[in-house]
């Protein structure tokens, strides 16, 4: 029984981690989160 339990609240985990992803409202804050890695680093480095 708990393994079921464990597995049906990973599953909404997932669902509505799922949900809030693909939110329009998110898009601009995914958008930032994805150029990240490619931005330079406004610091020198010595």
């Amino acid at each position: 029984m708990v393994p079921g339990l464990i597995t049906g609240f990973l599953l909404v985990l997932f669902v509505g981690a799922c949900i809030w992803i693909w939110r329009p409202g998110t898009k601009p804050a995914m958008d930032a989160a994805a150029l990240m890695p490619l931005e330079d680093d406004k610091e020198e480095l010595a």
